[in-house]
């Protein structure tokens, strides 16, 4: 190794989002904020995964802080990834949460909505949210 010093910088960022079911089989989404990655699309709630937090853990405060909604962390099931290039990269970790708690309540401020899978497809969604709306069983 030279005299240099090498920066570490992240060269890729994990986040989790859910795929939250109502009891009508319709999807919970929201609109991403302005100045957000993906300002003005669609995409499944969620976050990113900060240094000492498993995916399902974060998923679950994520969810708590944006939308007042509590999941079941051990009810929550593995339901697809898609990675976003970038710099940094991101890798989006989709869970499934059919069973929570409580009613939606935008914290931050975002749109949000209950949609069939059918009516999703027709939203304006992140291309990552986007691909794993068509991984999910219909």
């Amino acid at each position: 190794m030279s005299g240099t010093s090498l920066e570490r910088k992240p060269t890729l960022i994990p986040v989790v989002a859910a795929a939250v079911y109502d009891g009508e089989g319709r999807l919970l989404l929201q609109q991403a904020l302005p100045k957000k990655r993906h300002a003005g699309q669609w995409e499944f709630p969620g976050g990113k995964v900060e240094n000492g937090e498993t995916p399902r853990f974060a998923l679950c405060r994520e969810i708590v802080e944006e939308l007042g909604l509590e999941l079941v962390q051990d009810q929550l099931e593995p339901a697809g990834f898609a990675e976003e290039a970038g710099d940094p990269a991101l890798v989006l970790m989709l869970y499934t949460a059919r069973k929570w708690r409580g009613v939606p309540h935008p914290f931050e401020g975002q749109k949000w909505g209950w949609f069939t899978p059918e009516q999703a497809f027709a939203l304006p969604l992140a291309a990552m949210d986007r691909k794993l709306l068509e991984q999910l069983p219909r």
